[in-house]
């Protein structure tokens, strides 16, 4: 044994071989403090030792190593701009000093290399994957590019042009598409993966591989002619603001990055890398996409634990209402192996039920991401019944009908009354309560909500929802049942709206003042969308909504909370519905829908509803876009700490992540919490009292004011 530490471990095999050996406490091996210190500490060791003729990296867990442990981050990224950069160089070094040494290397890469672990491949001299394999560098998710050497490396690799691809998207590949653009040498199968490793190196010490030329290629600039390499640059700037736009600078930063360095020898071009590593550290976009990283493993973390706690498998499940909800759920179900009866009172709704699951699944099969096989044993799943006796067997059911309680409340009281009496119940309601639901149950206990958003193949959130007497047993099967389907469930109490649609319509209250006070709608959506970041703005979000939809939600909201969502007098969203524009689903709201000759949707400002609105607002009136944002978003981070306060939800992660997942919270914002957090708190108290004026959805909370004034912080770091 030439080292033994916590995380690797280096032992001489025969020929002169150091099997490097990456294993370290924990499922899965990551570059921590200690492992980066015991890797320099390994590197010192060989590089002197006369007996090493050669050396292969492994890990001993099914994953190679899966990146750089992201929770040490804040306190590193925390560091003065000097130490941080004195930091970073330092780091990279290790691995520059692990490429140097005086014999060939060879990386056998198993399951995940990611990030710092693909990085440790491009060290070796040669790559080897068994055909489990991942391997990418995805920092650009977390706002970063490459630390370790990645954008020096990769790109005198498998050449300027893959090497970006890789980068500016952060996608993992695959190891035949790895092997045919060249960042791995071989693919085997698993069990030969050590054995094959071996056998390579030993041709490299042999001097069969010629294992320095292809170290030289890494120390040099790049070879591409200087004009190629322009139009190569040019070509892929204008490809990662089309796609990154301007709210994402780790993207533009890695073309930026790869350009300057590509005439520079590796000293020179990992200086490059280091100064645009430690500077996207220090910008709000990086924070905020690590915030929601290590906020969706919270969530993530939080639901496992609570379905190992379930008591049902789930086998049967069973769907009330087979509109284009219901259709959508029991789509989700029976695509993730569940047997679902589709229930509901008329054989029309049925077939509407039927054709979403087919319409969702035909889809797949044109991109390709479904074939026909996964496409009969979906559809074989569903069984649609007008019988209340086809879904006795049934472990839960989900209720989808229309969102009206006493509706709900009838048949919620007939499922119980068909069904054994451990059937696990729930309500997919986007605002009613679910406490009060519950009274039209005897097992109040067995109850709870599940709220599903649209389109639900596409919306990875489900609220759960605790009413005052939902056991916790339920809320562990429903999570189970969630994660079954393949979503992500975040649990929270229940009052009016829950979590997401309470916080959502002060927004929307926002938006209609504002309107009144003489605002465009277009101007506002236009706003919303290219600077703020939504994925829609809020006049094109309630036609996709429907106005009808939210009229009637708004109702609910008022009489939940009378002190600060009573309706607005003349809100343009009622008057709409008034009208009988629904948006989307009758084809005139704020905008009006169409099809262009080529079958393309086409949106256009409506006039009606600019006349619509004329008659009851202030006259035509241009706002600055900073009051525009504070406008619509202070009602909505208010709420969301009212929530907070009130223990609607647990945690500012679950807060976060159920905004991001349910309603498209522009990522680079890191959620509505890290948003106030970014503009800080004394800010925003200082921006939500210039507007106090406006009504209580702008009147913060007396807590949180002296939250604020003790500078206390949501978050650790």
């Amino acid at each position: 044994m030439i080292f033994e530490g916590k995380s690797l471990s280096v032992t001489l095999l025969d020929d002169g071989i150091a099997d490097i050996v990456f294993d370290a406490a924990g499922s899965v091996n990551k570059f921590d403090k200690q492992t980066l210190d015991e890797l320099a500490e390994v590197t010192n060791l060989l590089k002197d030792n006369s007996d090493v003729k050669g050396a292969m990296v492994r890990s001993a867990k099914n994953v190679f190593i899966v990146g750089a442990d992201i929770t040490e981050f804040g306190k590193i990224f925390a560091l003065p701009d000097d130490e941080l950069l004195q930091w970073t160089q330092a780091t990279a070094k290790k691995f520059d000093a692990f490429e140097d040494l005086p014999f060939p290397t060879i990386a056998a890469i198993n399951g995940y290399a990611l990030g710092g672990g693909c990085e440790m491949t491009l060290a070796c001299d040669l790559r080897i994957a068994d055909t489990n394999a991942a391997v990418g560098l995805p920092e650009v998710k977390l706002g970063l590019i490459p630390g370790f050497g990645g954008t020096v490396r990769l790109p005198r690799v498998i050449g300027a042009d893959n090497a970006m691809e890789w980068m500016t998207t952060g996608k993992e590949r695959k190891p035949q598409k790895a092997l045919q653009e060249g960042a791995v040498d071989a693919v085997v199968a698993p069990e030969k993966l050590q054995e094959a490793a071996l056998a390579m190196l030993k041709d490299a010490i042999a001097g069969k591989l010629d294992w320095k030329a292809r170290r030289e290629l890494k120390l040099k600039p790049l070879t591409m002619p200087k004009n190629e390499l322009m139009m190569s640059f040019s070509t892929a700037k204008g490809m990662v603001f089309a796609q990154a736009g301007k709210h994402y600078p780790a993207p533009h930063a890695v073309v930026n990055t790869l350009e300057k360095a590509s005439v520079l020898d590796r000293e020179g071009a990992l200086k490059v890398e280091n100064e645009a590593f430690a500077k996207l550290a220090k910008t709000d976009a990086a924070k905020a996409q690590i915030g929601i990283f290590l906020a969706d493993q919270f969530v993530k973390g939080s639901g496992k634990k609570s379905a190992k706690q379930a008591t049902k498998q789930f086998d049967h499940a069973a769907v009330l209402g087979a509109g284009i909800m219901g259709g959508g759920i029991a789509y989700q179900a029976a695509l993730k192996g569940t047997k679902v009866v589709m229930k509901d009172i008329a054989e029309p709704a049925l077939e509407l039920g039927l054709n979403e699951a087919a319409s969702i699944l035909g889809k797949g099969m044109k991109r390709g991401k479904v074939d026909a096989k996964k496409m009969a044993a979906t559809l074989n799943n569903i069984t649609p019944s007008l019988e209340y006796s086809a879904i006795k067997n049934s472990e839960i059911v989900i209720e989808a009908v229309v969102e009206n309680e006493k509706i709900k409340g009838s048949v919620l009281k007939e499922v119980e009354e068909n069904v054994t009496d451990g059937t696990v119940i729930c309500s997919n309601t986007s605002t009613i309560s679910i406490t009060r639901l519950a009274e039209s149950l005897s097992k109040p206990e067995n109850f709870c909500g599940m709220h599903f958003f649209n389109p639900v193949h596409k919306m990875p959130l489900v609220e759960i929802i605790r009413g005052e007497k939902t056991s916790e047993e339920t809320i562990n099967n429903v999570v189970a049942m969630s994660l079954k389907m393949g979503k992500t469930p975040i649990v929270v109490n229940d009052c009016p709206g829950f979590l997401v649609n309470r916080v959502l319509f002060p927004y929307f209250a926002g938006f209609s003042q504002l309107l009144l006070d003489g605002a465009d709608f277009v101007a506002i959506d236009k706003v919303m969308e290219k600077q703020f970041g939504w994925p829609m703005g809020p006049a094109y979000l309630l036609d996709v909504v429907g106005i009808d939809t939210a009229d009637h939600a708004s109702d609910v909201m008022a009489q939940g909370f009378p002190e600060r969502m009573q309706k607005i007098g003349n809100d343009p969203v009622t008057m709409l519905y008034k009208a009988e524009r629904y948006g989307q689903k009758n084809g005139v709201g704020f905008y009006e829908y169409s099809k262009d000759k080529r079958g393309r949707p086409v949106k256009t400002p409506a006039q009606a509803a600019y006349d619509i609105v004329a008659e009851h607002s202030a006259d035509k009136k241009e706002f600055d876009a900073e009051e525009i944002m504070a406008r619509l978003m202070v009602p909505m981070a208010n709420e969301a700490i009212r929530c907070l306060e009130e223990g609607i939800v647990n945690s500012v992660e679950e807060a976060d992540m159920a905004l991001l997942y349910g309603i498209g919270f522009p990522p680079f914002r890191g959620g509505i919490f890290r948003y106030i957090e970014t503009m800080g708190l004394q800010n925003f108290v200082a921006l939500a009292e210039k507007y106090e004026q406006l009504g209580p959805i702008y009147q913060l909370t007396d807590s949180f004011k002296q939250m604020a004034a003790d500078g206390k912080s949501f978050f650790n770091v």
